[in-house]
């Protein structure tokens, strides 16, 4: 017998044997040496190994300090003088299978496959009640799966165990169910035959303990309630904003031109009015949206005008009297009528009249450094109407009651000098430009009342939805209206 020496062993007290090594299991351990060979595990010792009556069965590492034993698992061995040759034929070689060495209750983990390739191999997929796991084998073999419930000493078993017989080089489906194991739980493998000793553990991936399982359905029922919410506020705020934008008084809407585009860009205005901001308008005879519930066939242009007049200032609503560079030549008539044929010098106004006290807003150059259009449709209602409507104005003004009136001009269409000067304490709103404006002039954006505290949130997404309201209507009303004409340069 051939005598191995190990210097970390040697004098270990009185109950050393006669090779030198006490009866302390740890003692064994560091005195021996594993060695695989082709169908055998030898365990090497440095005293005859009947002194050290040492098993080995096959466990499952499933962790860095969790090695789960195998059921059935034990390893036949032999003695050879002081080494223990234990037959692992029928071992499944797999990476993480490993030899678990008992002695005395003590115990000691070799995984001597890790450099082994795998004659099959098993993937897990989770779902609803059940695990699915899919097989794939070198040669055609049974396969046994069941649902375990992974401890420090064992996977318990729970349910039934399910077989299937797999062809070769092929993927087979065993649909494995959760039954009491719940969440957790993980199936073991197995080949039954040809039998192959030592079960494999596959369980789901489950990040962060518990945790990660339900972040899926937690992350769902985030995101719905995230989408309830915004559904919710998009609804608070529509409501509110629309509340907020609408006109409840008539509109009178008075042309001064006979131009194609100008009348288009009134009916466009009349039609945002009418659809987008639910106001009752009336048009001027002459505009395309007028209609012949009017009555102008039957009453004539003027009469037709002094009663829309006096019914929408009855009704607290607002005359808009809509100004071209035209709307010059109809007023100096007007004006050398009501004048006996005198004409006022000085009746035009400054480039930037407007309120009184209040100048125009910086950039109203833009609605005057367009070109102007020259084709006409002659019509001599809309003249005529329009002088009653001046005449209406001029009474208004006398009575202090020019905030029945706003005029307007259309950006490319008119601009704010072309307003006489005698009319500079009437408001006056470019088009586009000062939609909002005009939509407060007409009542469209009213002050929320007063209520519980706990609207105060509504109110404030109200006002701004209205804001964003007014930038959208802007900017269909600029898709409505007749494409500007910009001046030419000198070439």
């Amino acid at each position: 017998m051939r005598e191995r020496r190990f210097p970390a062993c040697g004098g270990l007290g009185r109950g050393a044997n006669a090779c030198g090594l006490s009866a302390d299991a740890g003692d064994a351990w560091l005195s021996s040496a594993v060695t695989l060979y082709e169908s055998s595990l030898t365990w090497s010792s440095v005293c005859p190994a009947r002194g050290f009556p040492v098993s080995a069965s096959l466990c499952w590492r499933l962790g860095p300090d969790v090695c789960v034993p195998s059921p059935d698992s034990a390893l036949p061995a032999r003695e050879d003088g002081t080494d223990l040759i234990f037959d692992i034929s029928a071992v499944d070689r797999h990476p993480r299978i490993c030899v678990k060495f008992s002695l005395a209750g003590s115990h000691n983990i070799s995984c001597p496959f890790q450099a082994e390739t795998p004659s099959w191999h098993v993937s897990l997929q989770a779902g609803p009640g059940a695990l699915s796991v899919h097989v794939k084998s070198s040669a055609a073999a049974t396969f046994r799966a069941q649902t375990c419930v992974p401890g420090a000493r064992e996977c318990a078993a729970r349910g039934p165990v399910r077989t299937v017989a797999a062809e070769a080089a092929s993927t087979s489906r065993i649909d494995v169910p959760l039954g009491s194991a719940g969440e957790g739980a993980c199936v073991q493998v197995w080949r039954s035959f040809p039998a192959l000793k030592g079960r494999r553990i596959a369980c789901p991936h489950h990040p962060r303990g518990r945790w990660g399982a339900r972040a899926a359905p937690a992350a769902f029922f985030l995101l719905a309630a995230l989408a309830f919410l915004a559904i919710f506020l998009h609804s608070l705020v529509t409501t509110g904003a629309t509340a907020r934008l609408s006109i409840r008084k008539p509109v009178l809407l008075v042309c001064s031109s006979e131009r194609s585009r100008h009348i288009s860009a009134a009916c466009a205005l009349a039609s945002l009015l009418r659809g987008d901001l639910s106001a009752t308008v009336h048009l001027a005879p002459g505009g395309a949206g007028a209609g012949p519930e009017s009555g102008v066939a039957d009453l004539g242009p003027l009469p037709w005008l002094y009663g829309q007049w006096e019914a929408v200032r009855e009704a607290r609503g607002k005359v808009l009297i809509i100004w071209s560079p035209e709307a010059n030549g109809t007023y100096g008539e007007w004006r050398r009528r009501r004048r006996g044929g005198k004409d006022e010098a000085d009746d035009r106004s400054p480039r930037h009249a407007g309120r009184p006290g209040q100048p125009e807003k910086d950039g109203a150059e833009a609605c005057e450094d367009t070109e102007l259009a020259t084709e006409y449709e002659p019509s001599a209602v809309i003249q005529a109407v329009f002088a009653a409507a001046l005449t209406c104005l001029e009474g208004a003004l006398r009575r202090r009651k020019g905030g029945e009136v706003a005029l307007v001009y259309f950006r490319g269409l008119g601009r704010s000098g072309d307003i006489p000067r005698s009319f500079r304490h009437v408001p006056r709103y470019c088009i586009p430009r000062d939609l909002g404006g005009l939509i407060r002039e007409l009542g469209g954006l009213r002050a929320t009342e007063k209520t519980r505290r706990w609207r105060c949130l509504r109110r404030l997404l109200a006002k701004g939805a209205s804001v964003w309201l007014v930038r959208r209507l802007t900017r269909r009303l600029q898709t409505l209206l007749p494409p500007v004409q910009k001046r030419k340069g000198p070439r």
